[in-house]
C-alpha cells in the first residue's frame, strides 16, 4: 500500500512539475499512461512512471539531443504546447485495465494513451481506445497478437514475440554451426496471452529449425509454488530453457531451480522479468549467464553520446540503469510527442495519420533500431531485438554479431 501511495503523490508531482505558466493551461496535451501502480506489477509501473518523467523532462524541455522530438521545448507544432502525463492504475488486470482506459478518455480528456506492461491489459484497452478513436501506444507489450486484429489505432515502435523469438533461435543457430551440442528446448510460459502468444511463436520455430520440445509446460501467473513444473523441467533434461514470465514468477522459478539443483545449459528469457533489477537483486546470484532477449542495448552508448545522457538522467531519477522495459517506454512517448508534432493537432484521426505515417531513423533514436515505421497493423517492422548476457552485476550484448561486445558464455554455469 505504502508503494502505491508513494507512486500516486510521485505522479502527482511530476505532473505539477510540468504544468504551464497561469494563463496557458489550455496549451497542455494530456496523455494517458496505463499501468500496474499496485499489485505484483507495481515495481514496472514505478520504474515505467520514471521513464516517461525522463521522456517529458526531453519533449517539455530544450535538449541538444539527436532525439526526435528534443529540441525547441514543448511540441513546436502545436504551437509549443506541453504535455502532460495522466497515470492510472490497472492492477494487472484485463477489465481494470479497460474501465481505466475509458475513464482515460471520457473523464480526463486525454488524446493517447500509453501502455500497459502486461499484454492482456493492452488487449482490452487498445479495443476500447479503438472505439473511442484514441490511438494506443504499445510501449512495451509484445504479444504478437495485439497487432494481428485490423485495429487502426493502435501502434508498437518495439518488436513482438515473433521478431524477438526469431532472434533466439538465429542465435541457437549461429551456436549449432560454432559445433555446441544443442538438440532440444524446454517452454515455461504463464497462462496469459503473454505466454500463451510467446510459446506459440518458439513451438513452431523449433520445429521449423529442428529443435526437439523437451518440455512444454505451462504455469498459473503468481502461483505460489512451482516446484511441481520445474521437476518437469528438470525431468525432461533439455539443452535450453526458454522461459516467458513476470517478475515475482521469475524470482520464484529461479529460487525453486536452485532448490531442486535444476541446471540447463543456458537459459534464453523473453525479458519482462528477467530484466529486471528486482529479480536480480533476489537471485543475480543464481542468473549469472542468463540470456534475455531485449530492445535495447546500453552497450550503444559507446557510439551514439545521446544513450549514455538519457541513461543518466534515468539513474538520477530510478537510481538504477535503463532495461529493455523503461528504454521501449521512453521511446514510445518520443516516437508519440514526434507525431504529435507532425499532426499539429490533438485530434484523434489526425494524431492517428500522423503515427501511421512515422518514419524515425533509427539514430534519433536510443535504440539498435534501423528506424520507426509502422505497417498496417501498427507494428514497427523494423525494431531490432538483440540477445543480451548477464554477467557479474551487468548484461553486455553477445548477439548479433553486429551489435555485440563479447561473445557468449556458453555453457552459462562453465
Amino acid at each position: 500500500m505504502q508503494r502505491r501511495r508513494d507512486f500516486l503523490i510521485g505522479s502527482a508531482v511530476s505532473c505539477a512539475g510540468f504544468a504551464p505558466q497561469r494563463g496557458a493551461a489550455a496549451a497542455d496535451i494530456a496523455i494517458g499512461v496505463l499501468y500496474p501502480m499496485s499489485g505484483p506489477g507495481a515495481q514496472s509501473g514505478i520504474d515505467a512512471r520514471r521513464a516517461f518523467e525522463v521522456a517529458l523532462e526531453i519533449v517539455n524541455g530544450d535538449h541538444d539531443l539527436d532525439l526526435s522530438a528534443a529540441r525547441g521545448g514543448g511540441l513546436q507544432g502545436v504551437g509549443g504546447a506541453k504535455i502532460r502525463l495522466v497515470f492510472a492504475d490497472h492492477q494487472g488486470d484485463p477489465q481494470k485495465g479497460r474501465a481505466e482506459a475509458e475513464r482515460l478518455i471520457t473523464q480526463e480528456k486525454v488524446v493517447a494513451v500509453l501502455g500497459a506492461y502486461y499484454s492482456s491489459v493492452a488487449a482490452t484497452a487498445s479495443a476500447l481506445c479503438e472505439r473511442y478513436g484514441v490511438p494506443f501506444v504499445c510501449a512495451d507489450t509484445s504479444s504478437p497478437n495485439l497487432t494481428q486484429r485490423n485495429l487502426k489505432y493502435l501502434f508498437r515502435p518495439s518488436a513482438d514475440d515473433i521478431m524477438f523469438s526469431k532472434t533466439m533461435f538465429d542465435f541457437l543457430d549461429t551456436m549449432r554451426k560454432s559445433r555446441k551440442k544443442i538438440d532440444s528446448v524446454a517452454l515455461f510460459y504463464e497462462d496469459t496471452i503473454y505466454g500463451v502468444d510467446s510459446s506459440n511463436v518458439q513451438r513452431r520455430l523449433a520445429a521449423e529449425r529442428g529443435y526437439k520440445v523437451a518440455a512444454d509446460v505451462k504455469y498459473k501467473s503468481n502461483s505460489p509454488s512451482l516446484t511441481a513444473e520445474v521437476q518437469l523441467l528438470k525431468n525432461a533434461d533439455a539443452d535450453v530453457l526458454l522461459p516467458t514470465c513476470y517478475t515475482n514468477d521469475a524470482i520464484l522459478l529461479t529460487k525453486t531451480m536452485g532448490e531442486l539443483g535444476f541446471k540447463p545449459k543456458a537459459i534464453i528469457a523473453q525479458a519482462a522479468g528477467f530484466s529486471e533489477k528486482a529479480v536480480f537483486d533476489a537471485v543475480g546470484d543464481k542468473l549469472q549467464g542468463l540470456i534475455s532477449r531485449a530492445s535495447f542495448s546500453l552497450d550503444l552508448a559507446a557510439k551514439r553520446p545521446s544513450v549514455g545522457i538519457v541513461n543518466e538522467m534515468f539513474k538520477k531519477r530510478a537510481d538504477r540503469d535503463l532495461n529493455d522495459n523503461t528504454a521501449r517506454q521512453f521511446t514510445a512517448m518520443l516516437v508519440l510527442a514526434d507525431a504529435l508534432n507532425r499532426a499539429g493537432s490533438t485530434d484523434g484521426a489526425k494524431l492517428r495519420a500522423a503515427l501511421a505515417a512515422t518514419d524515425i531513423p533509427g539514430t534519433r533514436t536510443i535504440m539498435p533500431w534501423k528506424k520507426v515505421v509502422f505497417d498496417a497493423g501498427g507494428q514497427n517492422p523494423h525494431a531490432t531485438p538483440v540477445l543480451i548476457q548477464y554477467v557479474g552485476t551487468k548484461f553486455v550484448t553477445v548477439f548479433p554479431e553486429s551489435a555485440a561486445v563479447a561473445p557468449a558464455i556458453w555453457p552459462m554455469h562453465s
